[in-house]
């Protein structure tokens, strides 16, 4: 009988704290704490804090994977530390693509503005789940998944992520295997590619070869 009590008593406090502050506000001046940004004290917050205008402007694809993401994480956005949100721009050229990723801390849903995506996700059963959008077609990306975006068409493809956390990380597959200093050797065994291979993809995407 008592836990259920102090269960209670704790719910409503958690509930009332969480209900003292309206916003936290990224204060990109003061010590990170381990939740994230601390929050600048609201006498100095303005509207120009929940206002971000960078998805506004396309972003430069004339790279390896002919595609840019524009992130408003909070990072970038003060206005959304705290609330479990964020947003940014995908845009992917002609041949563009999003090789195999995952944002540990967000689920994600991705929304085609022009152009056409072929979009798609692995569950941890390794069933693949994809899908070609087009204009105004969404597709939601668990947390923590590997998945993929490819431009299916011939002219340039805009899409609008979102994702669940002001703060959802990246890892790109290619970039943990082949961009750092992982022994050829190594990647070879746990990876079954061949030697040439790994070098290879390591000189494109400037990894190095450790000894251990």
């Amino acid at each position: 009988m008592i836990f259920p009590i102090f269960f209670t008593f704790f719910l409503l406090l958690s509930t009332s704290h969480a209900s003292v502050q309206d916003f936290c506000v990224a204060d990109y001046k003061a010590p990170d704490g381990p939740a994230g940004y601390s929050c600048k004290k609201p006498a100095i917050v303005t509207v120009n804090d929940f206002v971000y205008s960078g998805l506004g402007i396309a972003g430069n694809t004339t790279n390896i994977f002919k595609a840019a993401v524009t992130p408003a994480f909070a990072a970038q956005f003060p206005g959304v530390n705290g609330l479990g949100i964020s947003l940014a721009r995908l845009d992917l050229g002609p041949g563009g693509v999003v090789p195999f990723h995952t944002h540990p801390g967000a689920s994600e849903v991705l929304l085609v503005v022009q152009g056409t995506i072929i979009a798609g996700f692995v569950a941890s059963d390794n069933t693949p789940y994809l899908k070609t959008l087009k204009k105004g077609d969404i597709i939601v990306f668990p947390q923590g998944l590997l998945h993929f975006q490819v431009n299916g068409g011939d002219t340039p493809a805009i899409a609008f992520p979102s994702f669940s956390s002001p703060s959802p990380g990246l890892q790109i597959v290619d970039f943990a295997l082949f961009k750092n200093d992982l022994a050829t050797e190594l990647i070879a065994q746990t990876t079954l590619l061949d030697a040439p291979q790994i070098k290879k993809l390591k000189g494109v995407l400037g990894g190095t070869n450790k000894v251990y």
